[in-house]
C-alpha cells in the first residue's frame, strides 16, 4: 500500500486528489496538510511514501518544505511537486532540493495516479506538459558548471544514456533511441544513480547540467 500525504491549502484541492487517489486499491491518502509547517509535522507523525506538495502557501511554502523534509532522514518520504502554471520559478528550486516529480494541477487522474505510483517505487517523473520546456529553461540558468568528479566513473555508454535522461526521455524512448531493450536501458540509468549518488531521474538532470557535463543542442551556437 502507498501511503500519501496532500499538502495544499486549499481544501477543494485536496478533496479532489484525495477522492482521485482513494478510489485506487494501493493508494492510501493518510493525512492532509493546508501549509508547509503542518506537511512536516504530518510527515512525522504518519511516515507517508509520497508527498503531494503545493508550491504556494501560507507560513511555510513548499519548496522550503520540500527542502526541510529532504534534508531529514528519519522520513524517507519522495515529493511531488504540485504547481499552478508549468514553468513556475520555484520549480528548479524544488527540483535541487531533490523533488521526484513535477505535475500541474489540472493533469489528468490517471496521470496522477501514474506519478503515485512511479515516485513510490523510486523514479522520478516529470510530467510530461514540464518536461522539456523545463529542462531547456533550467539548463539555461546554468551558467557557470561545476566539476562532478562522480562522472569520471561513467562508462561511454553510462554517459550516452545520461545525457538522454537529462533530454527528459524515459526509459523507453532511451531503449529505442539506443537500440537497447528496456531492461537494459533502466539497469544503465540505475547504475548511472549508484555511480553518482544520485537519488532519482531529478537529481541526474541537475547533476548532468550543473557540472556541464550536458549541453542541449538548442543552447549550443
Amino acid at each position: 500500500m502507498i501511503r500519501v500525504l496532500l499538502v495544499d491549502d486549499q481544501r477543494l484541492v485536496r478533496a479532489g486528489f484525495r477522492s482521485i487517489l482513494d478510489g485506487e486499491a494501493d493508494i492510501d491518502v493518510i493525512a492532509e496538510a493546508a501549509d508547509g509547517r503542518e506537511a512536516l509535522q504530518a510527515a512525522h507523525d504518519h511516515r507517508p511514501d509520497v508527498v503531494l506538495m503545493d508550491i504556494r502557501m501560507p507560513v511555510l511554502d513548499g519548496l522550503a518544505a520540500t527542502r526541510h523534509l529532504l534534508e531529514d532522514p528519519a522520513v524517507p518520504s519522495k515529493v511531488v511537486i504540485l504547481t499552478t502554471f508549468d514553468l513556475d520559478e520555484d520549480v528548479y528550486g524544488a527540483l535541487r532540493a531533490g523533488a521526484s516529480g513535477f505535475l500541474v494541477k489540472d493533469t489528468e487522474p490517471e496521470e496522477l495516479i501514474h506519478a503515485v505510483r512511479v515516485v513510490a517505487r523510486g523514479d522520478a517523473l516529470l510530467a510530461p506538459s514540464i518536461t522539456r520546456r523545463l529542462i531547456s529553461e533550467f539548463a539555461a540558468r546554468v551558467t557557470r558548471p561545476a566539476p562532478a568528479p562522480a562522472l569520471d566513473r561513467l562508462t561511454d555508454r553510462e554517459r550516452e544514456v545520461l545525457s538522454l535522461v537529462a533530454a527528459g526521455l524515459s526509459n523507453d524512448e532511451i531503449a529505442r533511441e539506443l537500440t537497447l531493450s528496456p531492461a537494459t536501458a533502466k539497469t544503465h540509468v540505475s547504475r548511472i544513480m549508484t555511480k553518482t549518488g544520485m537519488r532519482d531521474r531529478a537529481q541526474l538532470v541537475v547533476l548532468a547540467y550543473e557540472s556541464g557535463a550536458v549541453t542541449p543542442r538548442w543552447l549550443t551556437p
